[in-house]
């Protein structure tokens, strides 16, 4: 087709996108290029699951529960940053430096250090160095 478009993606460092591919055609209707268009979608996943979480409801009819042995990949790790950011209503990168500390504990308690590049990916996601995200996560000092 001419216009492949609303299609998800994501860019190189994980961060989700929709995106719209336009082919261009030269004189004879052969395709000699694309213009591709990538909307960050990332800023609207905490309002998003904010809106899901709002509007979800418990059937309580005796569902199985969720596994809680979980594959600590990016994925989930991307999950658990969007929702600690979605209960604070601010993307990522917005906030504080208290809140992505507070995060980076979190994380850290819960295991997702354990998986390979889980700092590059938090530093990634907060906008961050990843030196910052391991000040981050060291615990708090005794006075």
């Amino acid at each position: 087709p001419d216009v492949v478009q609303n299609y998800p993606n994501r860019f190189p460092d994980g961060r989700p996108a929709k995106s719209t591919s336009i082919g261009i055609k030269n004189a004879e209707g052969r395709y000699i290029a694309a213009l591709c268009l990538n909307l960050d979608v990332s800023v609207l996943s905490p309002v998003a699951l904010t809106l899901a979480n709002l509007v979800a409801t418990d059937s309580g009819h005796g569902e199985a529960p969720l596994e809680t042995l979980r594959d600590r990949h990016a994925r989930e790790l991307r999950r658990a940053v969007e929702e600690f950011s979605a209960e604070r209503g601010a993307p990522p990168r917005s906030l504080s430096r208290t809140d992505k500390k507070a995060l980076v504990q979190q994380l850290n308690r819960d295991g997702y250090f354990e998986s390979r590049d889980a700092a590059r990916t938090i530093a990634d996601l907060l906008g961050v160095s990843r030196a910052t995200v391991y000040n981050y996560a060291k615990p708090p000092s005794d006075p």
